[in-house]
């Protein structure tokens, strides 16, 4: 969709900045550009908190953060795991996780071999650090296949993928449409679980009820005490849908899926074409 420029007077200067990771603040080669660095930098002295809200776990936070590094931008907190993690980055530090119990894991694999036929599981638990050795991040069933190419995960029995508690369950089958697993699991979930996704290629995500990167930047708005007054936020799927529509304003990119645009305010181009500096810009220029 081509991008849809907002009135620069009906919003801003922002007080803080929440945004997506993949497809939205990082180009498809990982990097964030020195054009997003530079306008982030000049927020940060201007006092503007920036947070990342991602559904990366926080193993998968410090490529990012590392970036930054020698620069003004800054980046204390992070959403992970679509919410259900609230991770001090500075410190290392995993403050709080949504997890849910064996019990319910169960029953949500049960229904989703039962509505996804021939899909592969995978649990996504949380320790006390980015790299907790006293707990296996992420487990997976044999049938289980990738949807991304850095996988870390430790294969194990189909009744051992519920057999701890979970940040998420993740629900695979690359024969079928993210949205199409979605669909089937919607009704059989509800009250359960949170579902959502990421990207389309037949991944789904599912965590404790209500729990999305706008209720994990309610809770680090209060932990820190940030002025959310005035919060851009910037996202491409289904699981920024809820950041988009809490923010003061919220900036699809133009790759997005029909719901992020939907949610948003505002469409900006692509990440491969700095989307969210050129947002930015217009206060931090």
């Amino acid at each position: 969709m081509s991008p849809t420029p907002a009135d620069s007077g009906a919003f801003g200067p922002p007080t803080l900045i929440a945004s997506d990771v993949d497809g939205t603040l990082i180009d498809d080669e990982n990097r964030v550009s020195r054009r997003t660095i530079e306008v982030l930098a000049a927020a940060a002295e201007r006092g503007v908190d920036f947070v990342l809200a991602t559904g990366r776990p926080p193993r998968w936070i410090a490529e990012i953060t590392d970036q930054l590094e020698g620069t003004a931008a800054h980046v204390r907190y992070a959403v992970c795991a679509n919410g259900a993690i609230l991770y001090d980055v500075e410190h290392d530090h995993v403050i709080s996780a949504a997890t849910m119990a064996p019990d319910v894991l169960e029953k949500l694999v049960a229904q989703a071999y039962r509505q996804v036929p021939g899909c592969g599981i995978a649990a996504e638990r949380a320790g006390r650090s980015a790299y907790d050795a006293a707990t296996p991040p992420f487990v997976a069933t044999s049938g289980y296949r990738h949807a991304w190419l850095n996988p870390d995960h430790i294969e194990v029995g189909d009744d051992e993928v519920h057999a701890e508690p979970a940040v998420k369950l993740l629900v695979r089958q690359p024969d079928m449409r993210s949205d199409e697993i979605a669909a089937r699991l919607k009704d059989t979930v509800d009250g359960l679980a949170q579902i959502t996704f990421s990207t389309d290629n037949g991944l789904v995500e599912l965590a404790v009820p209500d729990t999305h990167k706008a209720s994990g930047l309610r809770h680090i708005v209060e932990l820190a005490q940030m002025d959310s007054s005035a919060t851009v936020a910037f996202g491409d799927m289904p699981n920024d849908v809820e950041m988009l529509s809490w923010a003061g304003h919220g900036v699809a990119m133009s790759h997005g899926h029909p719901a992020a645009l939907a949610a948003a305010d505002e469409i900006t181009v692509g990440n491969n074409e700095d989307g969210v500096a050129r947002v930015l810009e217009r206060w931090f220029a």
